[in-house]
């Protein structure tokens, strides 16, 4: 059981971390990146909704009627969208309004959806949580690596959180590559990660 529930919780880590691996939730991934405390407080906000769907789906699957489960997924995942967002008016507000739309668009995410059906409705509370918490924390890393590679590079500084920033990383002298921080950038970026996440995969 200790190594199922363990199992549950790592592969989100490596063995199906999105979006590398499960390839989903690119929209968010490609239009937050900017900065590493973007993809931080997507990951965070992602996260949070994916747990607590996950045990609410898990704790209610044997009462949703099958012709009805996606619509009663959507309204259980629509509710902790509604949660993370005032929680972040009131304590994040500069990085809510930073991210925007995208928080609203977490109610679509392929992500916690998929979770939603392809696990929660089909498993146990305990390894439904794990299921959330491991997708939950490898989106943020993912994320966040695709925020660091395209902060620094697009304009050489490191903003972590807040006015917690690190500048001139690459030095005074570096010319930052502004299409990092675009969309092209964020493309190129993305597609360079995927390659080497399947090269260190293959091996």
């Amino acid at each position: 059981m200790a190594k199922s529930i363990a199992h549950e919780f790592t592969k989100g880590l490596w063995e199906e971390i999105p979006p590398f691996r499960l390839v989903l939730g690119l929209c968010p991934t490609l239009a937050v990146t900017k900065t590493v405390e973007n993809g931080i407080g997507m990951g965070v906000a992602t996260t949070f909704v994916l747990v607590f769907s996950n045990i609410l789906v898990s704790a209610l699957r044997k009462l949703i009627p099958s012709k009805v489960r996606i619509a009663c997924f959507i309204i259980i995942i629509a509710t902790f969208v509604t949660v993370v967002e005032l929680l972040m008016q009131a304590y994040a507000y500069k990085l809510f309004m930073k991210l925007g739309i995208f928080i609203p668009l977490i109610v679509v995410n392929c992500i916690v959806l998929g979770r939603a059906e392809a696990f929660a409705s089909k498993n146990g509370i305990v390894a439904s949580t794990a299921d959330g918490l491991g997708i939950g924390i490898g989106f943020t890393l993912s994320l966040s690596a695709l925020g660091t590679v395209r902060e620094i590079l697009g304009s050489g500084s490191l903003t972590i959180w807040g006015d917690l920033a690190f500048h001139n990383i690459l030095g005074a002298s570096f010319q930052p590559f502004s299409f990092m921080v675009q969309a092209p950038g964020a493309f190129i970026c993305l597609g360079l990660m995927l390659c080497l996440m399947n090269l260190v995969g293959s091996k």
